[in-house]
């Protein structure tokens, strides 16, 4: 039970810090305000308000009492009462005193106003309106052959202080949150740009100097980001170094291979040490390429459907079909997309007849689809054959001039422009391949 309500609050709750912070923040000062709010409402106001109508009630009842007794002049009574006590007072000539009013249950002046007019001279004996007039209130009471109207002032039943309350305690509250708003606003943007810079980081794009801002342990976490970051680059640049000596160092006795092999006379032997040696070339570009850094290269906005038709173009293979749909653009590095989908390609045609290429987006993905006629990998081997220099023994695999680097290269790629790439069966009983990247 407990933890399914639990679970129900941290639903309800904000998923942002910003959000949080200022839900912390805003959240104590609007309960605040509406304790004071209702405390005053409830002790001051309303009561001051009830006895301001009690008294207005108790002069309109000593009124007419008054001006019913006949050794009193009625005309100066009503002009006593006037100058006196602020009633603007008529008496007219009506025999049905027959009068509905709207039952304004929320309004407080007109709830207390009923109450005390009731006590005083009962049922069906009076009728008042209190939105006629916008400073004033038309009060009528049922006097012998007709009734009086009072035309009396809404400040002697109201407090004008209440608006003057309502004002101050609501303003200062909203000046306070957006005081509030600001000072959170900078102190979570050195979050956000920590995350944004980590974001960028993991994909590969060039981010250049991060400089750590905000409070002491955000500044802290953006040290240490910094110093991880430039550890990995080190790191690649050392791998990259060490890997272009090994390219010089290997493809030096290849080549003296290459031309002991030509003053060979048996030709079966030339031929399969030629063939070796064209392999391990082979197979140490396609690692050279596998290992090199991408971070070389910036992200730019560019086609992606004029760049995968391009490349189905210089195939000219009559086999590839395209479903393509035009206009979508994404921001990443151009070489290496290119050479993904011309690695999956290559892969395709290499084990298949025939190619399907297709290329869709929605609002938040694009999604690019590869699937061929060729003999298909076992499903059991999906996630091994991303592994570099992995190899199976059926199907796709018998060829020897396979390395087992494509999909590793393809799936660096895709993940480094922060995709995801699967494998499934195809509808043409081969392999399907599926990318999706962010819009």
């Amino acid at each position: 039970m407990f933890y399914g309500l639990s679970k129900y609050i941290k639903d309800l709750m904000p998923k942002r810090l910003f959000y949080r912070a200022l839900l912390i923040v805003a959240t104590p000062v609007i309960v605040i305000q509406l304790i004071i709010t209702i405390v005053f409402f409830d002790s001051l106001w309303i009561k001051t308000n009830k006895g301001m109508t009690r008294a207005l009630v108790s002069e309109i009842k000593t009124f007419i009492e008054v001006y019913n007794n006949d050794n009193y002049d009625k005309d100066e009574i009503k002009n006593l009462f006037s100058v006196y006590q602020d009633l603007n007072i008529e008496f007219i000539q009506d025999t049905e005193f027959k009068y509905t009013y709207d039952e304004r249950w929320f309004s407080p002046t007109d709830r207390t106003l009923r109450r005390e007019l009731k006590s005083r001279f009962g049922n069906n004996q009076y009728w008042f309106n209190t939105t006629n007039y916008k400073e004033l209130i038309d009060l009528r009471i049922k006097f012998q052959g007709g009734y009086f109207k009072f035309l009396i002032p809404k400040d002697r039943l109201t407090s004008s202080s209440a608006r003057i309350f309502g004002l101050w305690i609501t303003v200062p509250a909203f000046i306070m949150i957006i005081i509030s708003l600001i000072f959170l606003k900078n102190q979570t943007r050195p979050i956000t740009a920590l995350a944004k810079a980590a974001e960028k980081f993991g994909k590969g794009e060039e981010i250049g100097e991060f400089k750590p801002s905000g409070a002491s342990e955000i500044r802290q976490a953006g040290f240490e980001f910094d110093k991880m970051r430039k550890r990995i680059l080190r790191h690649l640049n050392q791998r990259s170094e060490m890997l272009s000596g090994i390219s010089h160092d290997l493809r030096t006795p290849l080549t003296r291979m290459k031309l002991q092999t030509a003053f060979i006379k048996d030709k079966n032997i030339s031929n399969k040490l030629t063939e070796d040696i064209n392999e391990m070339e082979k197979m140490l570009n396609e690692y050279l390429q596998f290992t090199s850094s991408s971070y070389l290269e910036k992200d730019e906005v560019f086609n992606l459907s004029e760049l995968t038709e391009q490349i189905i173009k210089k195939y000219n293979n009559k086999n590839i079909s395209i479903h393509l749909i035009d206009g979508i653009y994404i921001n990443g590095r151009k070489n290496l997309i290119n050479r993904c989908i011309n690695n999956l390609i290559d892969n395709a045609l290499k084990y298949g007849e025939k190619v399907n290429v297709q290329l869709s987006k929605t609002v938040k993905n694009i999604f690019i689809k590869i699937e061929d006629d060729g003999p298909g990998i076992p499903e059991k081997e999906y996630d091994n054959v991303f592994k570099p220099f992995y190899k199976i023994d059926k199907g796709r695999a018998e060829s020897k001039s396979s390395v087992g680097l494509g999909l590793s290269i393809a799936s660096d790629i895709i993940r480094s422009h922060g995709g995801n790439i699967k494998l499934e069966k195809s509808k043409m009983n081969g392999l399907e391949v599926r990318i999706f990247l962010p819009a």
